[in-house]
């Protein structure tokens, strides 16, 4: 197999290529990054500017790049891979840009980030169509995890190492529930957003990681963080990693996709029911639920996006294992574990290479780091598992001619139709399954916008919010596209398309009157996650004036 996914690789015909690949083709192209032009560089420049569509048009013609922001290599101390190992199988299956996402630890704090952005210029080097940021899995102090990342520039690693050592849970001792630690975790972000404010960061973005696996993100915390660094922490995992985890026979008899496996704990928050704690079709219960918790958010007219990503550890069935630290060595005095070492015999792991399974697809109009960020805050995000759709556009508009998509805004006088229009590139080839996938039902949702927050912060309910629509695609096939009527607006809302190979569903956790259909748990120990696949889109907002 190629190094390079098809649309990268001169060797491979633009005939060959899905109409995603071609435009994606096309990106590298403008950028300078693909062909004759490419083989006289040696590296790509740290950024490529903006079109200037892209900041005046609300609703510009976007490229989608595909991309993973939750990966660990050998400066996590309970990760095995090389740093060049995970960006060379990010490019094989496919992606376009990656976060590394280091654990804090003491190790990685004092020695290991700074031997890692040396590595991280080194393999930015080596795989220069492949956008590489340097990142933190932040121990929420009174939480969970998230990504914090920044762009390329003379200080993206010593404002982590910054951030780590100020305001980490773990390396703190902050890690209970209390009112001082939920404050501090709010004072890390409004740090974030000072340093990007004055100048010395040029930017810097956060996303919420496995958000309900512990049930210690609590609805007013997720509202704390977002209130207090808008434009920074711009939301969550609407997919957990680890997907692998409840292959048949791989893990044992209570293994669930996401390693979603836990009770909830004295520290966990007492207003989740007990299916907060699995997954639904690999899904977090949050994104999950119709008229749950991200609707709940979304309901109060504020974008909050969803990724999905690898959380890359330990891939299933691989035959690598950690190598030996010399005599006296650990992980807190080299910062790193040592290299992995071939084995020949298949290993422990619940996770996939970054893109072999779950992907994030952010619209950009350039190709560069700062534009995936710009992309990712602009909401233009949608995610899918096992290559379910090459590719899918969704715009909204209004009898007047006026357009959205995703992340965005549709102003529309009340009483004015409406339209949703949503355009598939089935899947062409087969997946890293084997099996080329086909979407059978794509599920129109629908909730209203209060424009205010709710009296209970820690409220989880979107009443307003349900299944406006389902259409059967399983017919279908190439590139279609998807007409669906709306109706006269009456009042603020939004929009936002779900999509699945429609093998598992069922009842919504709501009820069959809000969800008819959804993702549901599967078995524990029985969760083959190729067998179980869906889509989600972020939404596009209809302000009724």
């Amino acid at each position: 197999m190629s190094a390079l996914p098809e649309w990268a690789d001169p060797a491979v015909p633009e005939n060959d290529l899905d109409s995603q690949g071609l435009s994606r083709r096309g990106i590298l192209k403008r950028a300078g990054l693909f062909g004759a032009a490419f083989a006289a560089t040696t590296a790509v420049p740290a950024t490529v500017p903006a079109a200037a569509s892209s900041a005046t048009n609300p609703d510009p013609e976007l490229v989608y790049l595909v991309g993973d922001h939750h990966v660990h290599t050998q400066y996590s101390h309970d990760a095995k891979y090389t740093l060049s190992q995970a960006a060379r199988r990010g490019a094989q299956f496919g992606l376009d840009w990656m976060v590394l996402t280091e654990h804090s630890n003491v190790g990685h704090g004092n020695l290991g980030a700074a031997q890692e952005h040396a590595d991280i210029v080194t393999a930015r080097a080596e795989n220069p169509r492949l956008l590489i940021f340097q990142g933190l899995e932040w121990y929420i102090p009174g939480a969970e995890h998230a990504t914090v990342f920044t762009p390329p520039g003379d200080h993206e690693a010593d404002v982590l190492r910054q951030f780590e050592q100020s305001f980490d849970g773990k390396l703190l001792a902050r890690t209970e529930g209390t009112a001082a630690n939920e404050a501090l975790a709010v004072a890390a972000l409004e740090w974030l957003a000072a340093q990007k404010a004055s100048g010395y960061l040029d930017d810097a973005l956060v996303l919420a990681n496995h958000p309900s696996r512990l049930g210690i993100d609590s609805p007013h915390e997720i509202r704390a963080w977002r209130d207090a660094a808008p434009g920074i922490m711009i939301g969550m995992e609407g997919a957990p990693g680890a997907q692998g985890a409840a292959l048949p026979g791989l893990r044992g008899a209570t293994s669930i996709r996401g390693e979603y496996e836990n009770k909830p704990s004295a520290q966990s928050h007492p207003g989740y029911p007990l299916d907060a704690y699995v997954t639904y079709g690999g899904f977090d219960w949050m994104t999950a639920t119709v008229g749950g918790l991200w609707d709940a958010l979304l309901a109060e007219g504020r974008l909050f996006s969803i990724t999905t990503n690898s959380d890359n550890h330990r891939t299933v069935h691989d035959t690598l294992r950690n190598g030996d630290y010399p005599a006296g060595s650990g992980f807190d005095s080299l910062g790193k574990v040592p290299d992995p070492v071939e084995t020949g015999v298949e290993q422990p792991g619940s996770d996939f290479w970054p893109g072999q399974f779950s992907r994030t697809h952010v619209g950009v109009t350039r190709f560069g780091h700062r534009e995936v960020m710009a992309g990712l805050r602009a909401g233009r995000v949608w995610v899918d598992h096992g290559q379910l759709a090459d590719g899918i556009d969704v715009r909204l508009s209004s009898a007047h001619g006026h357009s959205a998509t995703l992340g965005g805004r549709l102003r529309v006088r009340r009483g004015e139709r409406i339209t949703l229009t949503v355009t598939v590139d089935s899947a062409s080839r087969p997946n890293y399954h084997g099996v080329v996938p086909r979407l059978a039902h794509l599920d129109v949702i629908r909730g209203l916008v209060t424009g205010r927050p709710p009296v209970d912060r820690d409220s989880w309910r979107a009443p307003d919010t349900r299944v406006a629509e389902t259409v059967d695609v399983s017919r279908r096939s190439g590139r279609y596209t998807v007409r669906i009527p709306l109706g006269k607006v009456t009042a603020s809302g939004y929009v936002r398309v779900r999509g699945s190979d429609g093998k598992r569903h069922g009842a919504g956790l709501l009820g069959a009157g809000i969800d008819p259909h959804g993702p549901i748990a599967h078995t524990p120990g029985d969760g083959d996650p190729w067998l179980d696949t869906w889509l989600y889109t972020n939404p596009i907002f209809i302000d009724a004036v």
